[in-house]
């Protein structure tokens, strides 16, 4: 059973910074592209970064390119969510994810002064 769990949300000053931590389990961590997607109050839910299976290559949503970085360790099967200059309008439910059919329960981050 994939079992995905999200942790390091929280509430940022616009500008600041968060990193987010995604520990898996139950599934060949290394074979799979990861995702961080986002679901903003009152919005759908937004692909926000992406790493292949041996974080060899990244994507990103334009809103957050150059802010947000997406990192993997496949020793320990985690993935992270590195965010900086935060924005009011990144406040969301962040959750970690595979494919489109496998998320964690999320974490909150919440911008806001």
């Amino acid at each position: 059973e994939v079992h995905l769990v999200e942790s390091g949300g929280g509430l940022v000053q616009p500008g600041g910074s968060l990193t987010l931590s995604c520990a898996a389990s139950g599934f060949t961590f290394s074979q799979y592209t990861m995702s961080w997607v986002r679901r903003a109050p009152g919005k759908g839910l937004e692909t926000v970064a992406h790493i292949n299976a041996d974080g060899g290559s990244t994507k990103y949503a334009e809103s957050v390119k150059g802010r947000f970085t997406i990192s993997r360790d496949n020793a320990k099967n985690t993935v992270a969510l590195q965010m900086t200059n935060l924005k009011t309008e990144d406040t969301a439910l962040y959750y970690c994810a595979r494919g489109p059919q496998n998320r964690g329960q999320g974490t909150q981050v919440t911008v806001s002064s």
